[in-house]
């Protein structure tokens, strides 16, 4: 089963307020140099874990300041802050930003043995490599032997912004397509809906929070700590780090060590769980941890959740008990 490219540098400051987008990382990537180009450049390079890029499209006249809509075709976007069409979550002072006008069109190859989801971050660049923005795409449950389409598009970008010339295949993952996450606004047969943030980080401590929303029409009990299994990039277990509940041996942490109490979820409530470890490094070998199969409870579904757990060699990761959202 393939896997993910390697890490890109990270985005410019500016640019982050119209991406949010995640890990990003250089790799075997497929560029299209589009210097005196037409919309609708033909891209030939060879896929990127199942993913070719077909063609770059470009603007022929200046990007209109009016936001155009941004979608996919068989594919959906993840929550992007700044997404034109969305203005609730356009961050503040990127009201001025434009519509790039900018496309890439790909698709979407799946030569194994099952029905798999796949995630991609797509850079697009300046024809010298410099990362003018990222949008990550997911496209869902791709049958073997089948081949899905879609466009990806840069959306809104500040003014003046240098010139894209190129776009990329930085990253892509790929899960069984009945473990991935549920997409926005569609609810899985279980009920629930278990998500990962981007995690936070200060001083070499790192903690990625879970979120599990009720999405059914029925009350949802939860009582104790998600059971996690740690996953390497072909989703095998990860032998030699201990699951520890609360903080012990990571860090002390308000709130992370409180013990387990019973919460029931009406229709439409949320409980949080929090993932804690270091990534220090000593003696041995780092751990790196791309997946984690989630179980809420004893019994529930799982849910493959890709936080990328940079864990070290301290061999250890802390979870919190759920808790209510608030």
């Amino acid at each position: 089963m393939r896997r993910s490219a390697s890490l890109l540098p990270a985005l410019a400051a500016v640019l982050l307020l119209t991406t949010a987008c995640g890990t990003e990382h250089p790799g075997t990537g497929v560029g299209a140099d589009a210097s005196a180009a037409a919309p609708g450049v033909r891209i030939t390079d060879p896929p990127v874990e199942g993913v070719r890029i077909t063609s770059l499209n470009l603007p022929t006249a200046s990007p209109s300041p009016e936001p155009s809509g941004v979608g996919s075709v068989h594919a959906d976007r993840l929550p992007t802050p700044g997404v034109p069409g969305r203005p609730d979550e356009i961050p503040a002072g990127t009201e001025n930003f434009v519509d790039s006008g900018i496309s890439a069109d790909y698709e979407v190859t799946n030569d194994g043995k099952e029905t798999l989801t796949y995630t991609v971050l797509f850079t697009f660049t300046t024809s010298t490599g410099g990362v003018m923005g990222n949008q990550r795409e997911t496209v869902r449950a791709v049958p073997p032997g089948r081949t899905v389409r879609g466009t990806v598009r840069l959306g809104r970008v500040p003014p003046g912004m240098p010139e894209v010339r190129k776009v990329k295949v930085s990253e892509v993952t790929t899960v069984p397509a009945d473990e991935a996450p549920a997409e926005t606004g569609t609810c899985p047969a279980s009920g629930i809906r278990v998500t990962a943030d981007d995690g936070d980080a200060a001083m070499g401590l790192r903690v990625v929070g879970l979120r599990l929303e009720n999405c059914g029409t029925r009350d949802y009990t939860l009582d104790g700590y998600p059971g996690l299994t740690l996953l390497d990039e072909d989703l095998e277990p990860v032998d030699g780090i201990d699951v520890v509940h609360g903080g012990a041996g990571v860090a002390l942490v308000t709130g992370f060590d409180d013990p387990p109490r019973p919460v029931t979820l009406k229709p439409g409530e949320y409980a949080t769980s929090g993932l804690m470890w270091r990534n220090t490094t000593g003696g041995g070998t780092a751990v790196n941890v791309p997946h984690v199969r989630v179980h809420a409870k004893p019994g529930a579904a799982p849910v493959i959740v890709t936080p990328r757990l940079d864990l070290g060699t301290t061999g250890r990761l802390g979870v919190s008990a759920w808790k209510r959202g608030e």
